[in-house]
């Protein structure tokens, strides 16, 4: 047997508690499967020289969507039972030394995993506690007798063993008393198990709202920015016009850059703006054949994909048509809808206004529309 430390991943549970319509440990957490996450740290660990996974009958498909293309062997198929997938997992360790890791604790710091190691020269195992922060007291229908906290700890995973001596406890462990961990089993069999520092992102992930602090956890820290886009375009002959998407009916149409649509042109300037990513005319040059007649949809969904590829998240964003005809009311509720639409947005994140310029200018004597837009998005603090 070589002095090799092999990890095993249990990830054999139908994650119950949590519902939904997959075992926890495939959901996502930050990007990627929540198994990934425990596997990525101890393949990271110079420490740790093979991975070897446990996963659950029928899980094969989901295993392999949440693994990719990293290099580790055959998964072996779990029992009923934690102990059981913790068995036969060991019958493909060949290494001196084995880690034995629950797949629902993905977040793993590697100097809990330097410590064990540490501790294991010497032992016959190791596990990372924390202390009891919280009062305990028996329960029931009534709260019971407290319970002395101070001789307490809270075992978390890895828990590493020599693998000759787990194999040991688990072949001589009464099949009929159900075990909550390998370190139990090994302190019955007679052996020593010793405590390290563990740490609280070693917390497992039980219950739904824990999900959700894990992804609040490593989402990356956002700052607002907001910017302005202001446009303008005068009238030319013909029958309708495009406005915020759409075609109005209308006596005249507009001039200008593609479809001339002043409302989506300040839109695509305030996105750009956000991100310091120049204007509408930088990305979509008026001089190039390609753009004219363009729909200035397409304008705006490159500039919200250009922000959503910056790692940011459109919070909202204000239109004010300025123009004495056509009238906007009728058409505020459709306008709204459809910039909604194109951003990928609630339409409460959309707001759309009109107003007139009391007959003063050129919007005011009739020969053309303004519009002015302000977005307000969150971006990775890294960029500000």
């Amino acid at each position: 047997m070589s002095h090799r430390t092999t990890a095993l991943v249990v990830a054999a549970g139908s994650g119950s508690r949590i519902g939904g319509d997959i075992p926890k440990q495939y959901r996502p957490v930050a990007g990627k499967a929540v198994l990934a996450h425990a596997i990525d740290a101890l393949l990271a660990h110079p420490g740790v020289d093979d991975v070897q996974v446990v996963i659950g009958a029928g899980q094969e498909g989901l295993y392999r969507a949440a693994i990719g293309d990293r290099p580790l062997p055959f998964p072996i198929i779990g029992g009923v039972l934690r102990r059981e997938s913790v068995a036969r997992g060991l019958t493909a360790v060949d290494s001196e030394r084995v880690l034995v890791h629950d797949a629902a604790r993905p977040f793993l710091p590697p100097e809990v995993v330097d410590r064990l190691l540490a501790a294991l020269d010497g032992r016959d195992g190791a596990v990372p506690v924390l202390p009891v922060a919280d009062t305990l007291a028996l329960g029931g229908d009534a709260l019971g007798d407290i319970v002395p906290r101070q001789s307490l700890v809270r075992v978390q995973t890895p828990q590493a063993f020599r693998t000759e001596v787990l194999r040991s406890a688990h072949a001589g462990w009464d099949a009929l008393i159900e075990a909550t961990d390998d370190a139990q089993m090994v302190r019955k069999a007679g052996h020593q198990i010793a405590m390290v520092e563990g740490s609280a992102m070693l917390e497992k992930l039980t219950w739904t709202e824990d999900f959700g602090a894990a992804e609040r956890r490593f989402a990356p820290a956002l700052v607002s920015r907001t910017a302005m886009g202001f446009d303008v375009h005068a009238f030319a002959e013909g029958d309708g016009l495009w406005l915020g998407g759409l075609r109005i009916p209308h006596d005249r149409a507009l001039s200008g850059h593609s479809d001339a649509d002043v409302a989506l042109h300040a839109l695509t300037d305030a996105l750009l703006g956000t991100i310091g990513d120049g204007d509408i005319g930088s990305h979509f040059p008026p001089s190039d054949a390609r753009w004219r007649g363009a729909p200035s949809s397409g304008f705006l969904i490159h500039a919200r994909d250009l922000v959503v590829a910056a790692g940011g998240r459109i919070d909202h964003v204000d239109l004010t048509i300025i123009c004495e005809a056509p009238k906007i009311g009728p058409h505020r509720p459709a306008i709204r809808a459809r910039i909604a639409e194109l951003l990928e947005l609630q339409e409460g994140q959309v707001s759309v206004k009109a107003t007139t310029t009391e007959s003063l200018g050129f919007t005011g004597r009739g020969e053309g529309i303004a519009a002015q837009a302000v977005a307000t998005v969150r971006l990775p603090e890294r960029r500000a």
